[in-house]
This record gives structure tokens, sequence and C-alpha cells, in this order.
């Protein structure tokens, strides 16, 4: 099994924050400050070089970005840091957040969030910019509970999660500030699968598996990225420009040489292999 290990850093600040390595097609982006993965802006300058390192690997078909330790995915932002910074500060921390995960929703590659632990505040932000949600079963809670604190999910949370669940439902959840479990996530469509792992270890291996069928040769890459941009895009404009954009997308897999490979093996009865191209 070919793999390839690198660390996103910044010498003399992010360390190793957030560990990039990529394998069999798929790169792994883990948040690397246990026991609670709580984020910094160190952390989060680290993650988004990450995120521009993967997007731009060739060698990249799906990202997985995921935390580190046994309990947490991530519990959000670090409050210590929070609470000794000036309101300024504050809010271009959470500017440069936003920035951030909206490079990785704009991403055109598939994005899975492999929840292996707590997924709280800033922790479900950062998993509900992703495109898929898994969770690994009976690891944790989730929810948004910053009200308690007396602020508001700010790092895209108010947005992303009115979009997966309604408007009804995303008010109810932030002004109450529940946490509950995955199977609840389920139910609310937050999450798209929950796996059985009795490990960490074992629930990675399961979203190996899992990511793995987005990848070549046995999935055209480059379909799966433009019906990701189709969608992300597509859902915040006009319907028309819509599909204008679903039309361009089109036209230009309809150019590609694996487009021309998945007709072949079609009308041959055979399956199809991919090569990204």
């Amino acid at each position: 099994m070919a793999e390839a290990e690198a660390q996103v850093q910044d010498p003399g600040s992010t360390g190793d924050l957030v560990n990039y390595r990529v394998q069999d097609g798929i790169g792994f982006l883990t948040l690397n400050d246990p026991p609670a993965n709580t984020y910094t802006y160190e952390m989060m300058q680290a993650l988004d070089r990450a995120i521009l390192a993967v997007r731009m690997d060739e060698d990249v078909q799906v990202i997985v970005i995921t935390g580190n330790g046994k309990k947490f995915f991530s519990a959000g932002a670090n409050i210590n840091m929070l609470a000794n910074v000036t309101p300024t500060f504050k809010y271009f921390f959470c500017l440069h957040a936003n920035e951030t995960l909206s490079r990785l929703e704009q991403t055109p590659k598939l994005v899975i969030a492999a929840i292996n632990g707590h997924c709280v505040g800033g922790g479900l932000e950062i998993a509900m910019a992703a495109d898929i949600r898994v969770a690994r079963k009976g690891a944790g809670k989730m929810g948004l509970p910053e009200v308690s604190l007396g602020v508001l999910p700010g790092t895209g949370g108010t947005q992303r999660l009115v979009r997966l669940v309604g408007k009804p439902r995303a008010i109810e959840l932030m002004a109450t500030g529940q946490l509950f479990d995955f199977e609840r996530g389920l139910e609310l469509g937050l999450l798209n699968q929950i796996f059985e792992g009795e490990t960490r270890d074992k629930f990675i291996e399961r979203v190996i598996e899992y990511a793995g069928q987005f990848t070549l040769p046995d999935k055209a890459s480059s379909a799966v990225g433009k019906i990701k941009r189709s969608v992300q895009t597509g859902a915040e404009i006009p319907f028309e420009s819509a599909l204008a954009l679903e039309r361009e997308l089109q036209q230009q897999l309809f150019q590609s040489e694996d487009a021309k490979e998945g007709l072949d093996a079609y009308v041959n009865k055979r399956k199809p292999v991919f090569k990204g191209k």
C-alpha cells in the first residue's frame, strides 16, 4: 500500500497542529492537538495551508478530515485563547476561519469528515463544510452549544446548519444549544452514515474503504469533483444560472478521456478503467 506523509508546518508557530498524508488517492487532514483538538489561529492557519496543499496535489482525488486522539474530532475554537484576545482579533479570527472552510467547501474534490469522537461547536462547523459526514458509532456527541457562552456559531454554523436541516430545526438546535448522539445526527441529515469501529484505527480503516469507492480507477474522480462543484455552487445561485453551470461542467466532462472510457465500457459491457483525464 503506497503511502506518502508530510507535515504541514510553520516553523516556530504551528508545529504539527495539522498532519497531512496521502494514501491510495486519499488525502488525510488530521487535526492534531489532542485530547480535544480545539483550534487556535495557529491551527486554523495550518489547516488553511493543508487545504491548499491537498487541493493542488494531483495524487489526491478524495479528501478526508478527521481528529487525532480517542475522544474528539474537535471541540471547536480554543476558549482560553478567545478569553484572552481583543474583540478585533476575535473578528479577524472568525473571518479567517470562514475563509478557510469556504476553501475546503469549494475545492473540487470530494471531502469526507470522518468524525471519530465528540464533534461540537466549531468542530461541527468544520465537519459541515465537508460534503459527506460519517461518524464512529457510540464515539461521542455533536451539536452547536455556543449560546451557552453568550455567542452564536460564528464559523459558518448558522448558515450551513440551516441548509442541512431547515430553518425551524436549525434555530431550535442552536437556540437550545443541545448536544445529541450520532443516531440523532443521522435522523437530522447531519450525518450520512455511522460506521462500527471498536477503536479509532478500525474506524479509519472503514473510512478508507468507504472513501476508496470514489477514487481511480473505479470511479471517474473528475466527474465526482464536478458533481460537487455543480451542487455546492449551484445551490447558492438562481436556478437558471445553476442549470447553465451544470451544462458547462457537463461539456467539460464530455471532452474528457474518462467520459469516452465510460461510454465505451458501457457499450461493450465491460468495467471502465478511469485515469482522471
